[in-house]
């Protein structure tokens, strides 16, 4: 095994999880996400002497991921509506995403969901999160504030009843 083999067969034991996590998160689908994130670690690997120089490599996966969801979105030309099957699945497949959380992050525009996994899931910084999604980073808090605002209204009433029981 040479040492390109090595390595990127290290970076995808250590990645493979928080990548399906947070592509799983924005998508809302365990089965779109694991397609979108082979798809791009298959990429990723025909391109390792690129992407292992990139500055954070789970990061451009987890974009190429997002990207290729989008491009067959494109080609499909209609969004595929989440369904609470999709919500179930994702629980039940141990990826240590809460119902409740997936399914307030499913109800988020798709920008927010995507500056939410990058900034929380991946544990971007603002600049990075920025440069990834291709947008300013005013943009970027301006998506996160809102979007931690709108998960905050939906998921803490149900965490104050949970506590009341």
């Amino acid at each position: 095994m040479s040492q390109d083999d090595a390595e990127f067969a290290e970076f995808f034991a250590a990645s493979w999880d928080p990548c399906l996590r947070a592509v799983a998160a924005s998508t809302g689908s365990m089965t779109l996400a694991e397609d979108q994130v082979a798809e791009a670690f298959a990429r990723a690997w025909a391109s390792w002497h690129k992407v292992s120089l990139h500055p954070v490599p789970r990061a451009w996966v987890v974009r190429t991921a997002l990207n290729a969801g989008a491009s067959a979105w494109h080609r499909r030309s209609k969004e595929t509506a989440l369904t609470s099957q999709d919500i179930a699945a994702a629980d039940s497949r141990g990826t240590g995403l809460d119902t409740a959380v997936l399914t307030a992050l499913c109800r988020l525009p798709a920008r927010q969901r995507e500056v939410i996994v990058l900034r929380v899931f991946l544990d971007l910084d603002i600049d990075t999160t920025a440069r990834q999604l291709g947008i300013a980073p005013g943009t970027v808090r301006a998506h996160l504030s809102r979007a931690i605002t709108a998960l905050r209204g939906e998921l803490a009433p149900a965490m104050t009843a949970e506590i009341g029981r």
